[in-house]
C-alpha cells in the first residue's frame, strides 16, 4: 500500500522548543503515545471484507474512529497533526514524543497479506513524520502477528531502512499469548537487531464479561498486561532471550501489585507453575521495563521502589482521556525522588530501552 498520507511541519515550530533552552542537559521523552495518519483507504474495499477502521473527519478537529459503520471513539487533530502535537509538547515542556499506532489498527485478526500491507502503510507514515520532526518524535513500527515470516520481514524493514529503534506489539495474538512457539522467532529477531518492544494491552481477558461502566479499560487492560508479564516469565522468553529489550505499558499493569503471589505460587506449586521455566519469577524484576503510567503517587513509588529508577519510563497515552493530561507531572511531584531518579524517569530510562544517544537530540 503507497502511503499517499503528507504532513508538514514548519521548522520554526520544530526548532522552538530546543532553542529556547540550549544548557539542557537532560530531555523529557514520552514513551507512551499513540498516531495515526489524517487519512487511509477504504480498507474494506481494498481488501474486500469488514472490520477495519475508518475515520469520518465530521468537522475540522475532530473525527469518528467507525468500525463497519459503527462508532469506535472520537479523536481529536492531535491524533493525526504533528504540527498540533508539538504545539502540545511546547505547552507541557515534553521534548520527545515516541510515536505507535493505535491498538485497534493492529489488525492480527485479518488475512497476513492484507494485515501487512497496513502495518507497512502506518509504519511508512510514522518514519514520515519522524524524518520531517526529528528532534521531536521517535517511531516504533507495527507487525502482522499472526505471520511469523511476514513480522520478521516488516521488523526488519522498520529497524535496517525506515530507522524506527523498535515496534508496538499486542498482549496477545487472536488469543494466543506471547509465550506461544509462533511468536519466539519474532523476539528472536528483535533480540537480534536491538529492537525495542513495547507492549500494549488489548482484546482484553474477560471482557465478554464487562459489558458496562468502561470495565475493559479499567479492570481488563491491567489483568491482561499481567497475563503479557507472566507469559513471558513462565514461557521462558525472557529466560531464553536475556538481551531483548521489552516495556509493557500501563505500569505493568496488576502485575507489580500481585508479583507476591506470583511468586508464592511459583514457590508453592513448580509443578503447575515451573513445568518449562524453573526460576522465580521475580528474578525478573529489573530485566524489563515499565512505563510509569498508574494515576497515583503511592502507586508510582511502590513502582519505583520494585522495578528500580532505571526501570520505569514516562508514558501518558497521550492524546486519550485515560492518559496522564499533563506529562510527567505525577513523577516531577513526588519529593521522595531525587533530581537524579527524576531525569531517569523522565527521560534516561527511555533512551537507555531505544538504545538511542543523547546527543542525537539535546
Amino acid at each position: 500500500m503507497d502511503n499517499k498520507e503528507t504532513t508538514t511541519t514548519t521548522t520554526t515550530t520544530n526548532n522552538t522548543h530546543n532553542s529556547s533552552d540550549k544548557k539542557k542537559k537532560s530531555l523529557k521523552i514520552d514513551l507512551h503515545t499513540h498516531i495515526l495518519p489524517k487519512n487511509w483507504p477504504n480498507l474494506k474495499e481494498k481488501y474486500g471484507y469488514g472490520g477495519w477502521v475508518s475515520l469520518d473527519h465530521h468537522c475540522s478537529c475532530k473525527a469518528k474512529m467507525m468500525i463497519d459503520g459503527k462508532f469506535f471513539r472520537e479523536i481529536d487533530s492531535n491524533c493525526w497533526d504533528p504540527e498540533v502535537r508539538i504545539q502540545e509538547l511546547n505547552r507541557d515542556d515534553v521534548d520527545i514524543q515516541v510515536l505507535s499506532t493505535v491498538p485497534v489498527m493492529f489488525g492480527y485478526w485479518a488475512k497476513p497479506q492484507d494485515a501487512l500491507d497496513l502495518a507497512q502503510y502506518l509504519n511508512d507514515h510514522i518514519a514520515q513524520v519522524v524524518s520531517e520532526n526529528p528532534k521531536r518524535f521517535i517511531g516504533l513500527g507495527s507487525l502482522p502477528m499472526q505471520c511469523t515470516e511476514s513480522s520478521i520481514q516488516e521488523l526488519r524493514r522498520c529497524v535496517l531502512e525506515l530507522g524506527l529503534p523498535g515496534i508496538q506489539i499486542g498482549s496477545n495474538v487472536n488469543g494466543k499469548n506471547l509465550d506461544d512457539p509462533s511468536l519466539f522467532p519474532i523476539f528472536e529477531e528483535c533480540e537480534k537487531l536491538g529492537a525495542a518492544v513495547f507492549i500494549h494491552p488489548w482484546e482484553m481477558v474477560g471482557k465478554d464479561r464487562m459489558p458496562q461502566y468502561w470495565l475493559p479499560w479499567l479492570v481488563g487492560m491491567p489483568a491482561e498486561t499481567c497475563l503479557a508479564i507472566c507469559s513471558m516469565i513462565f514461557g521462558g522468553v525472557f529466560q531464553r532471550l536475556p538481551k531483548l529489550k521489552v516495556c509493557f505499558a500501563h505500569g505493568g499493569g496488576s502485575f507489580p501489585f500481585t508479583i507476591g503471589r506470583i511468586e508464592h505460587g511459583f514457590n508453592a506449586r513448580p509443578d503447575l507453575c515451573a513445568v518449562v521455566n524453573p526460576v522465580n519469577p521475580r528474578e525478573y524484576i529489573g530485566k524489563f521495563w515499565v512505563d510509569s503510567l498508574v494515576h497515583d503517587e503511592e502507586a508510582l513509588k511502590f513502582l519505583v521502589n520494585l522495578m528500580g529508577e532505571k526501570n520505569v519510563i514516562l508514558g501518558t497515552d497521550y492524546p486519550f482521556p485515560l492518559g496522564e493530561l499533563v506529562p510527567g507531572q505525577l513523577i516531577e511531584s513526588i519529593k521522595e525522588f531525587s533530581e537524579a531518579t527524576k531525569e531517569n524517569l523522565l527521560g534516561g530510562n527511555a533512551l537507555e530501552f531505544l538504545g538511542l544517544d543523547p546527543n542525537k537530540y539535546l
